[in-house]
């Protein structure tokens, strides 16, 4: 069921983000976009911070957060990168 706070309603995210700097992915879920990705890149984030700048190369919305997790889990048992820039590619 989506969240509504104060007549607002609220979308989870799962999202991609790639390093500028290194060939790196991370994968995240969160509930703003835009906080998430300045957490990520003002280097408050331990698993990120060694590869700042990061830019959000792909991301779906979700109404309920555990279905923004379940996608962020599924995706991070992807380990094969060509994989993961075909689902960025929206090829798959």
């Amino acid at each position: 069921m989506p969240v509504i706070k104060a007549g607002i309603f609220f979308m989870y995210y799962t999202y991609i983000l790639k390093s500028k700097i290194k060939d790196r992915f991370y994968i995240g879920s969160c509930e703003n976009l835009t906080l998430r990705l300045e957490k990520h890149n003002s280097g408050n984030s331990r698993s990120t911070k060694a590869y700042i700048p990061w830019q959000i190369v792909y991301y779906e919305e979700y109404t309920t957060k555990s279905e923004a997790i379940k996608r962020e889990n599924a995706l991070k048992r992807i380990k094969n990168k060509i994989i993961l820039q075909s689902i960025i590619n929206k090829e798959i």
